[in-house]
């Protein structure tokens, strides 16, 4: 595993990071309002999530979002590990997607008003895809 970002690989990860790390800057200055709109959100697609304070929640994912922007921004992160939590992450904006259908069109995947916002989100899913799959053909390889 290369422990330095391929130079190829600098452009998804900046723009994916900046992006994240934006996001998890604004969530850091949620008020109370806002972490329960947030975690309300969070819980309709994942109800396992019901049973967290959604002040806490909305803390946790502000960390983790800049956790996760810093590590993209960062070239000495490998791309293997930014690139699988990326996948991760967007795995489940894109789970959040599927599984509110205000989110899509009546009986289609294709988004509605609402869920246009966080369709957007397989961007990320497809660049974390596309640096777990360059870095495991790469080690495959070696």
């Amino acid at each position: 595993m290369r422990i330095f970002a391929r130079m190829h690989q600098l452009p998804p990860r900046l723009a994916a990071g900046a992006f994240i790390l934006n996001s998890g800057f604004t969530k850091a200055g949620a008020d109370e309002e806002a972490a329960k709109s947030t975690h309300g959100t969070a819980v309709s697609a994942y109800p396992f999530l019901r049973g967290v304070d959604p002040v806490a929640f909305t803390r946790m994912l502000s960390k983790t979002e800049m956790a996760l922007g810093a590590a993209l921004l960062t070239p000495a992160v490998p791309s293997l590990v930014a690139g699988a939590a990326l996948t991760g992450f967007a795995g489940g904006l894109v789970g959040l997607y599927l599984r509110l259908p205000a989110l899509r069109r009546p009986h289609s995947v294709r988004p509605s008003e609402q869920g246009l916002g966080i369709a957007k989100d397989v961007w990320l899913l497809a660049i974390g895809l596309g640096l777990v799959i360059e870095e495991w053909r790469a080690c495959r390889r070696d």
